[in-house]
């Protein structure tokens, strides 16, 4: 009897050790999977900064970098714009120099003998604003007054304010030739060139 108890101690005592064994390998176990799991967590939150970080200082650099290109081109078109005003002041200015001097009058001869070599043209109009028809009639008329007993006339139009316009065939087309209209061709030729010689910089 006294050996079947102790048979009896020895086989709960190696029960317990197993169970207790089991039990010891199953928490290392899991402490080993908790602790990986947590290294792989922490593994993946780093890597998440760091790539949230490397794309925010991307972000950061392109938008500076659009922002400096941006500022590149504002700076440029500006430019273009303050150039391309001087420009035509200048134009205006010169425009006005020319035809507000004696040069007009030659200048309108010069068209009008142009006009009337033309087999086509008929019934041609010279049209200047009243003030500059007083100033300028005497020269023209003395210039051309072979030309005006073949159809060509002088006539008065405050609609503008300097230069001339070349009415021909009875007013059916103009030929404008103001201030306004010289200014605006000019100027249409010097923004473009402005800008290709901006480009060529």
């Amino acid at each position: 009897m006294e050996v079947q108890l102790q048979e009896l101690i020895e086989q709960i005592k190696k029960d317990g050790v197993t169970a207790a064994e089991t039990e010891a390998k199953k928490i290392i176990d899991n402490a080993k999977a908790e602790a990986e799991k947590i290294i792989t967590d922490a593994k993946a939150e780093a890597e998440k900064i760091v790539a949230d970080a490397k794309a925010e200082t991307e972000r950061m650099t392109k938008s500076s970098e659009d922002a400096i290109r941006q500022a590149g081109r504002n700076l440029l078109i500006s430019f273009r714009e303050s150039v391309t005003r001087e420009l035509t002041l200048i134009t205006e200015r010169s425009v006005s120099e020319v035809y507000s001097s004696e040069s007009l009058a030659q200048l309108i001869v010069n068209v009008v003998n142009t006009w009337t070599s033309k087999p086509d043209a008929e019934d041609i109009a010279i049209v200047l604003n009243s003030e500059d028809l007083k100033a300028l009639e005497e020269a023209v008329l003395a210039a051309l007054k072979d030309k005006m007993s073949n159809g060509v006339t002088l006539k008065p139009n405050d609609n503008f304010d300097g230069g001339f316009r070349i009415a021909v065939n009875n007013g059916s087309a103009y030929y404008d030739y103001s201030a306004e209209a010289v200014v605006d061709m000019l100027s249409n030729y010097l923004s473009p060139r402005v800008t290709e010689l901006l480009k060529e910089a």
